[in-house]
């Protein structure tokens, strides 16, 4: 599979009824629905607040992989493009597919945190963190992957996340579009048998991504903790790929990035599906940056506040109003901001800068939508393209 194929099979395949970054049960009951009558669809749990847990099976071969998206509820780019990857897998009729479907056995869970999703938060109805609670094991949720897991005993399992927009890809004015992490076994972080496995493929899918997104793949640190589902799986010898969704340019709907999970879960699917996994590639593995926290969405440069000449950087705050999600701007720091990156900068010239409320001053936790600089008048507003 080429660039060019899999930019046409993710404009061909998009499943065109999700959208944006508000992703709930009951946006995907529908194509659950649809699903039933072609696939083996079961409920195989209920959430905290009584919401049901699909697991989605297809495929015939011995390979098993188990994919689980939404532990937290407001990550939902990874459920938008697993929807993608399945009508890909029962609507398209090429050898990988077919190659794909004879040696792999898929189980999907596209939402594990249904209440979390409605409401649009990390935790789950009882505000727990599903990916704190591998060894508790307290909330429903938690018993249901962990059911899935000791039942279908996975030859990879694939963690599927959100990443917020402050990453970069390493040191460099780059935001870290897409990250992967094989997560430690244990405390000492040592190389596994199974953990090569995994960043075999984590390698792997690191080329198909550079064709599109040159330098805007990270990894994430494998700071141990065993209450974390990953590492939990990596202690007992599972290779686990923790996926993580993140920020390109303007495209705070994640609809691009959505783009480049499809070509990873694609790409993921027919390596495992094709090869035997050595684990002989895992040096490569480190040559993907690690992860740093250098991104603000905006950074207003040179400016002059209360006499002094300042840098100002603007956090968006995720907020659900009547089923959408608004991007309220928030000052988070003013400080030299010279080590950083903003997602837009603004250049103040050394201007005066004044927020448009004159009421509300520019201080850190204050929303800042509209300002000027000296007589020039800004937003902070994002605009839909």
């Amino acid at each position: 599979m080429n660039s060019q194929h899999l930019s046409d099979l993710f404009s061909e395949y998009k499943e065109e009824t999700l959208s944006g970054r508000y992703i709930t049960s009951d946006l995907i009951q529908p194509l659950i629905d649809q699903y039933s009558k072609i696939l083996d669809v079961e409920q195989v749990g209920m959430s905290e607040n009584d919401l049901p847990i699909y697991l989605i099976k297809l495929g015939t071969g011995s390979k098993t992989l188990v994919y689980w998206s939404q532990m937290h509820g407001n990550e939902s780019t990874t459920t938008k493009a697993v929807f993608d990857f399945l009508k890909l897998l029962t609507n398209h009729k090429a050898d990988f597919v077919a190659k794909i479907l004879e040696e792999c056995t898929l189980y999907i869970i596209p939402i594990l945190n249904p209440d979390g999703a409605k409401a649009y938060t990390r935790l789950n109805y009882h505000n727990i963190d599903l990916n704190r609670d591998a060894q508790d094991l307290s909330q429903k949720e938690s018993l249901v992957l962990d059911k899935v897991l000791r039942q279908n005993k996975p030859d990879f399992a694939f963690n599927l996340h959100g990443q917020r927009t402050i990453f970069s890809a390493g040191l460099v004015n780059k935001p870290a579009t897409v990250s992967f992490l094989s997560p430690a076994a244990a405390q000492n972080r040592n190389i596994t048998e199974s953990r090569k496995k995994a960043m075999d493929v984590i390698v792997y899918m690191n080329k198909v991504l550079q064709k599109f997104i040159p330098g805007q793949v990270g990894r994430y640190d494998d700071g141990f903790n065993l209450n974390c589902v990953g590492d939990t799986l990596s202690s007992r010898n599972i290779p686990v790929i923790l996926f993580e969704a993140g920020h390109y340019p303007q495209d705070y709907e994640r609809e691009e990035a959505r783009k480049f999970i499809f070509y990873s879960l694609i790409s993921s699917a027919y390596y495992i599906a094709s090869e035997t996994m050595t684990g002989n590639l895992y040096d490569e593995y480190f040559e993907i940056p690690e992860n740093e926290k250098l991104f603000y969405d905006i950074i207003i440069r040179d400016v002059i506040l209360e006499e002094k000449n300042v840098d100002i950087a603007i956090q968006y705050e995720e907020i659900l109003e009547e089923n959408v999600i608004k991007f309220l701007p928030k000052v988070v720091k003013i400080d030299n901001l010279k080590k950083f990156y903003g997602h837009r900068e603004i250049n103040g010239k050394k201007r005066s800068i004044l927020n448009e409320n004159v009421r509300n001053q520019i201080v850190p936790e204050a929303i800042l939508l509209n300002f000027r600089l000296d007589t020039e008048l800004f937003s902070t507003e994002l605009v839909k393209s």
